[in-house]
């Protein structure tokens, strides 16, 4: 799918639906990231749970940016699916627009440093890092990360770069190569 210039309503409502399917994986995933963090508090690697769940958490805004190729569409794709979410009562209730909003802008940055050119592998790797950058920079703020050993710190930005890079690269990929094949998406798409 070649870059285009203006938005239109198939465009709408598939980053609609992208923001209500993983609003809703994401209430599944809140359940999982507690279990996660129960089960990792005894060894004092709490926080790990978050940096392996982050990923998906910042998969819509890759996705959409990946499938769509508009300018802000990671950014629309990533708060739509943290809306879904808080309206269907996410725990951290309106924090999660937040959330929204930097992951999205994180996944921004990377077609934006690609200069919206790269839908393949440079692109998607391109999103992960600055996407981890842009998430990570704001969990050293409002987390306290600044406050763990370097050794933690290192080994939760290895963590969370892996994870957005499974859940953001490898995993949009193969949904995107899946729907191409399928036919669903546009005739442009050539990557």
């Amino acid at each position: 799918m070649k870059w285009a210039k203006s938005w239109y309503l198939s465009d709408v409502i598939l980053i609609a639906l992208i923001g209500i399917f993983f609003g809703a994986i994401f209430m599944g995933t809140n359940y999982v990231y507690d279990v996660l963090t129960a089960a990792l508090a005894p060894v004092g690697l709490a926080g790990l749970a978050n940096e392996l769940l982050l990923g998906l958490w910042c998969m819509p805004g890759m996705l959409a940016g990946y499938l769509l190729r508009l300018k802000g569409s990671a950014t629309l794709g990533e708060l739509l699916a943290a809306t879904v979410e808080m309206f269907f009562g996410g725990q951290w209730g309106i924090s999660t627009l937040i959330s929204g909003v930097l992951q999205g802008f994180g996944s921004e940055l990377g077609y934006i440093a690609t200069r919206y050119k790269h839908y393949d592998w440079l692109g998607l790797t391109a999103s992960a890092i600055t996407t981890t950058l842009v998430t990570f920079a704001w969990d050293l703020a409002k987390n306290g990360y600044f406050k763990l050993q370097f050794w933690l710190l290192v080994l939760y930005f290895i963590v969370r770069f892996i994870s957005m890079f499974f859940f953001g690269g490898v995993l949009t990929k193969l949904i995107t190569d899946l729907l191409d094949r399928s036919h669903v998406l546009k005739s442009t798409h050539n990557n």
